[in-house]
């Protein structure tokens, strides 16, 4: 069963074909889901980048209108990154119905199936993990 090439044809949509800006707009949805405050260093690390690529990378970023630089109230010489609800609303239009989907199929597995799946997945990223550690 192979998904990746619609996928790709997603992803590719959502970012113009700019795979870096892709992938920090992915970092900085997840940092906003999981309520984490993302600065240009932290996004530097996630993408393993020099931190003028990252600059560059938010400048352009900003001018698409997915993603506003804001000073932090407690420091203000840290500057904080957030996506806007435009890049919100793109993220979704495309990635909404997928895990829409995905979240329906789940209502076919038993609870007992779903514990296989959980302990694979979490085999599945020690075992990535792992590798990345040694690379």
């Amino acid at each position: 069963m192979r998904t990746s090439g619609r996928s790709s044809r997603h992803r590719g949509a959502i970012s113009g074909g700019h795979g870096r800006r892709r992938g920090a707009l992915i970092c900085l949805l997840d940092a906003a889901r999981d309520g984490r405050q993302a600065t240009p260093s932290w996004l530097r690390e996630q993408l393993h980048l020099n931190s003028t690529s990252v600059a560059a990378l938010v400048d352009r970023m900003e001018r698409a209108g997915h993603v506003v630089r804001r000073r932090d109230d407690s420091d203000r010489r840290k500057v904080l990154l957030a996506v806007t609800p435009a890049a919100m609303q793109l993220g979704w239009s495309f990635f909404g119905p997928l895990l829409d989907g995905a979240t329906a199929s789940l209502d076919s597995y038993t609870a007992e199936e779903l514990a296989v799946v959980r302990r694979f997945l979490e085999d599945m990223s020690r075992g990535v993990a792992a590798f990345e550690e040694r690379a």
